[in-house]
């Protein structure tokens, strides 16, 4: 019999659309708090809130999405959401005020919410059975390595080209994932709908959110907000240490560390189960947190990103994967949202609040009792979760088929 195929034409487009998505994300991230202060002359504070109206517009569309992909299509929806991506980065080059950004960052953010619970629905479809920790691992790398060249170019355009070059470069992001979305074909059958049915929303609370996806969706949350004082403070706790050239190589090593273990790993969860990735993972982020809050040179600062990358970069893809393993595939789509939701008001909070604690802590303090928090995780994920995937993938599966027989 032959083997189930990984790297089809649909595979790779959505996940190269997904790497401008988050290109365009972790790209703006880093540079429009700077446009705000320098361009508009606005606040820190009025700053600030850019990041979180992008992410609460997300957070409020991704369980609505849903019910218009079962009536749309998937590849509809995504097409849609990367049209709204493709305006709002458009709208950005127009921007003469504070307001008029935010209502801007919204209509991206619903963009973004959207296309990204798309993307990972329409993998979750298309990637087989038999691989489901190798493919969404290989699908969430491409995020994963955005986020490295985001904030760098981003930075750089900024500094050598100025404001308006740097939001046309964003805007080519979003036209990179328009085109590489729509080369995504899927083949879907989709129901005769009349106007009100198509925008006839259910309310319903079991409809819009996923609840057996609860725990898993907890234990990321509870454990993104400990990696939000990574991604937020990183760069700024190697500055302070005054730790020169290797400052800037973090999540370089991060990503490098991605590509190498990406391999090995999404195919031992498929071949072991969930645990056997999950718990040692949740270990080595502990440990690369902890050497992180004693790094004083440039070496250790640097090892610590190969365990928090190692751990981190490989519980997240994890865990969403466990999140559309538990659950039928007409309920993927919500598992996702509700997945994304809670895992995103976790790193939210985390990038609030840390910025609070380490006034009073410092870094290192605030790394040192970081990696106790996220032992804290290991235990709850054994008490909770562990149980659950204490079997392989195809037990899980069969399962699962087996309840819906019945």
């Amino acid at each position: 019999m032959e083997e189930a195929k990984l790297w089809t034409k649909n595979f790779f487009s959505i996940s190269i659309c997904n790497f401008f998505l988050f290109m365009n994300y972790y790209y703006l991230l880093v540079t429009l708090p700077i446009f705000v202060i320098q361009d508009l002359k606005s606040s820190e504070a009025e700053a600030g809130l850019i990041a979180m109206v992008y992410l609460f517009a997300a957070i409020v569309t991704r369980p609505f999405v849903d019910q218009f992909m079962e009536k749309l299509g998937k590849q509809k929806m995504l097409i849609i959401s990367l049209v709204i991506f493709l305006i709002a980065s458009i709208s950005y080059l127009f921007v003469s005020s504070i307001v008029l950004l935010l209502i801007i960052r919204f209509l991206h953010g619903i963009g973004f919410g959207i296309a990204t619970t798309a993307t990972g629905a329409i993998v979750a479809d298309i990637v087989p059975e038999s691989k489901k920790g190798e493919g969404m691992g290989y699908f969430i790398l491409s995020s994963n390595v955005a986020m490295v060249i985001g904030p760098f170019l981003g930075l750089t355009s900024l500094d050598h080209w100025g404001s308006f070059v740097m939001l046309v470069i964003a805007l080519i992001c979003s036209v990179g994932a328009l085109l590489t979305g729509g080369i995504v074909n899927l083949h879907e059958m989709k129901p005769k709908l009349n106007k009100r049915e198509l925008f006839k929303v259910n309310f319903s609370f079991e409809k819009l959110v996923e609840v057996s996806t609860f725990r898993i969706a907890l234990i990321a949350a509870f454990l993104a907000f400990a990696y939000s004082t990574v991604l937020s403070f990183v760069s700024v706790f190697a500055e302070k240490m005054n730790l020169g050239a290797g400052s800037n190589l973090f999540f370089v090593v991060y990503a490098i560390v991605l590509l190498i273990s990406r391999p090995f790993t999404g195919r031992w969860f498929d071949r072991y189960g969930a645990n056997v990735i999950v718990i040692p993972c949740i270990v080595s982020f502990a440990f690369g947190l902890f050497i992180l809050s004693m790094a004083n040179t440039s070496f250790i600062y640097l090892l610590s990103a190969v365990f928090i990358g190692l751990g981190w970069g490989t519980l997240f893809p994890s865990f969403q994967t466990m999140a559309i393993q538990i659950v039928p595939p007409q309920r993927r789509a919500a598992s996702l949202s509700t997945f994304l939701s809670i895992f995103d008001i976790g790193i939210g909070l985390g990038s609030f609040l840390t910025g609070a604690v380490v006034v009073f802590t410092g870094f290192t303090s605030l790394y040192f009792y970081t990696s106790l928090y996220v032992l804290v995780g290991l235990v709850l994920y054994c008490l909770f979760v562990q149980h659950r995937f204490a079997r392989k993938p195809k037990s899980l599966e069969h399962d699962r088929k087996s309840s819906l027989q019945q």
